[in-house]
């Protein structure tokens, strides 16, 4: 037996937090996307409308230690986490863009299994254009869609 792709229609809910010096700022979505496996590597994908009907396509690559989450559309980013490192991107918006610093304290993962949801977290820093860094949060679950 080949190793072929395997891929799901999947119901994700993203849920992110951003703690700004005890503000916080919370936001969830919830839609259906498609998870597959390559190798030993998982990627999520699925699109968002914004309140301006705008869409945002998001891809998200998990390998261990390392979660990449590239968006395209109306916002544009290419934001790398790795373990305990700081990665550097540039965040363009239909405004402009803004230079990104992230520094990622945790990654912890939990794949997709039979009778199991995955679930992605992640604890991380982020400075944009150089102003003080903000503690963000993102914990990401899918379920395959007839899963209940």
């Amino acid at each position: 037996m080949g190793r072929q792709k395997m891929e799901n229609e999947v119901i994700i809910q993203l849920h992110t937090v951003i703690d700004d010096h005890g503000n916080k700022e919370t936001s969830s979505s919830k839609q259906v996307g498609n998870y597959y496996r390559k190798n030993n590597i998982d990627v999520l994908a699925f699109e968002e409308k914004t309140e301006d009907d705008f869409s945002i396509k998001s891809m998200i690559t998990i390998q261990p230690g390392k979660v990449n989450i590239k968006r395209s559309g109306s916002v544009s980013m290419n934001q790398q986490f790795r373990s305990e490192k700081v990665t550097e991107n540039v965040y363009t918006h239909p405004h402009g863009h803004l230079h990104m610093e992230t520094y990622t304290k945790s990654i912890r993962y939990q794949a997709l299994e039979d009778g199991q949801e995955g679930q992605l977290e992640i604890d991380y820093t982020v400075k944009l254009n150089g102003q003080d860094e903000r503690n963000h949060s993102l914990v990401l679950n899918y379920k395959k869609e007839d899963a209940e």
